[in-house]
């Protein structure tokens, strides 16, 4: 299974390429021999019915489970060879809300950022909240928001992580259509701006140089 991403980006030397990965779980073998490549300025779409291996997939390519067999590059060097400093370059978005419950929307950004040892202005932090509709709900628990908001808390979170390569587990879910639109924008921003973006969705995606993988 191979799909090959032409890229057209001046940030072209930017890659996450992976080489003849094979995912088994339990007994059950759910994809072999996979090949991709996804350069700067691409995105790619992971598409399949439930069970077939997107998630395992997406935490193959994070570095968070390994491989059966194959192997995992960034930018031409084995992941495996230094996982700390992949994870540096990388913004991964699973499942689950990944925030402090009992932290604010903005402390939640705050500490990420200090995690991630970034510098991050409160007046960037709070535009970048504002920007995803939560305006008077900055200095609010997490625990008081709802689902959706969570997942807007989220998307301020990849504004101003900095990452080039952002691996997105259904990152649409929860979210109203204007929220989706939001998301989808911002997305296409990075794109535009060399970055790296390997998703998975069960709805339709309407971005730039997006291409499809079908497991």
């Amino acid at each position: 299974m191979t799909v090959d991403n032409s890229s057209t980006s001046s940030n072209s030397a930017l890659a996450l390429e992976a080489r003849a990965l094979a995912c088994v779980r339990g007994e059950r073998r759910l994809f072999e021999d996979l090949h991709l490549k996804v350069s700067g300025g691409e995105c790619l779409h992971v598409r399949g019915e439930n069970g077939v291996g997107k998630t395992s997939l997406l935490r193959l390519l994070t570095g968070l489970s390994k491989p059966e067999a194959g192997e995992i590059f960034w930018n031409g060097i084995s992941i495996a060879k230094d996982v700390s400093a992949y994870h540096r370059e990388l913004l991964f978005m699973g499942h689950r809300d990944a925030l402090k419950e009992d932290l604010t929307a903005l402390e939640n950004l705050q500490i990420y950022a200090a995690l991630d040892d970034i510098q991050l202005l409160g007046e960037k932090a709070l535009s970048a909240l504002w920007r995803f509709g939560l305006r008077g709900r900055e200095h609010l628990p997490v625990n008081c928001l709802s689902a959706g908001q969570k997942r807007r808390v989220l998307m301020a979170r990849m504004l101003t992580r900095q990452a080039k390569l952002w691996i997105l587990d259904e990152p649409f879910n929860a979210l109203d259509i204007h929220a989706v639109q939001a998301l989808q924008d911002l997305i296409a921003e990075h794109v535009k701006l060399g970055g790296l973006v390997v998703l998975t969705s069960h709805q339709e995606v309407n971005l730039p140089h997006v291409r499809t993988l079908d497991l």
